[in-house]
């Protein structure tokens, strides 16, 4: 069976990272962008991060340019936005797509795991996927469900063995 563990990705410093390295993890995986009306939402993730990592979790960010072009700067550029304006720390990765014939085998993943309203699509930035230890896709939120509003979901996540 396919899992999180399966997967690997470019980090935004531009280093390869086998995504097994998340094993009995709790993970959010989300799409984010700079410039996009949900983008406050990076506190809230950050808040999420450092409330439960102690307990194996964390959140995986994934800028991503697909969506009206919210997302145009350099990996460096990101990087330092995320940092500077919300305190960013979780691991954070380079661009990718997440729709299309380009998107990220990640996502490809994610979308036929929990299809959303427009069926495997991903609609906007900011659109979130909860995994458990396992590394299986436990659920799917909309890009205007705030992060604390994941917060139930993720306790009862990391309350779960492996």
């Amino acid at each position: 069976m396919t899992s999180l563990s399966d997967f690997s990705a470019i980090s935004i410093d531009g280093n390869a990272v086998d995504l097994s390295s998340y094993d009995g993890s709790v993970v959010l995986v989300v799409n984010t962008a700079s410039k996009c009306g949900f983008t406050p939402q990076l506190e809230g993730l950050q808040g999420l991060y450092e409330k439960y990592a102690d307990r194996g979790f964390t959140v995986l960010g994934f800028p991503c340019d697909q969506f009206l072009h919210q997302e145009p700067g350099t990996e460096e550029e990101i990087a330092e936005f995320c940092q500077r304006n919300y305190g960013v720390s979780f691991p954070m990765f380079a661009k990718v797509d997440v729709n299309g014939r380009e998107a990220h085998p990640l996502f490809q993943w994610l979308k036929e795991q929990r299809s959303g309203l427009l069926g495997g699509a991903i609609k906007w930035n900011f659109t979130k996927f909860l995994l458990g230890r396992d590394g299986s896709v436990l659920g799917r939120y909309a890009p205007n469900t705030e992060p604390s509003k994941i917060a139930g979901d993720i306790e009862q996540a990391l309350d779960q063995p492996a």
